[in-house]
């Protein structure tokens, strides 16, 4: 399967399709404004306005389960001190779930790693986002990248 930049689809779908694409932007957005002065768990203001805030959960790579505070926590933490990007390979919709499909890219000081990802989004009937189960192909991670989970709950 051919990998495609983000940009170049972003503008070929509607509907769920198109709000985890504009969720992966602003998250590729946000993650390099990040590194800059000030930036803090109310810079994720943008990404909120697509999650339902107060019912949401992530489920991620290591089975470990956030609410929104926790999770716009971890990723300030991970974001300040990581480089990230992707590459678009599918989203399918069904009824009230979107999968999306990415090659994705990361770099925490001198380890960097390349991951095929699903993430499954759920959404309520206001078209939010309610859930976020990730789901990795990758080598093994080197130990030192496990230690920016230090204070998850696994």
């Amino acid at each position: 399967m051919a990998l495609r930049d983000l940009d170049d689809v972003i503008g070929d779908y509607t509907g769920l399709a198109q709000t985890v694409l504009d969720y992966s932007a602003l998250m590729k957005r946000m993650v390099d404004e990040a590194k800059e002065p000030g930036f803090t768990v109310d810079s994720w203001g943008p990404l909120a306005e697509l999650i339902d805030t107060e019912n949401f959960v992530r489920v991620g790579n290591f089975k470990e389960v956030m609410n929104w505070q926790d999770y716009i926590g971890f990723l300030t933490g991970w974001a300040g001190s990581s480089e990230w990007d992707c590459s678009f390979k599918r989203v399918t919709e069904a009824g009230s779930v979107a999968f999306l499909e990415l090659e994705e890219r990361s770099q925490i000081g001198e380890f960097s790693n390349s991951v095929n990802s699903v993430s499954v989004y759920e959404f309520n009937d206001a078209g939010k986002i309610t859930r976020i189960d990730v789901y990795l192909q990758m080598a093994l991670p080197d130990p030192e990248l496990l230690a920016s989970y230090t204070e998850v709950q696994i």
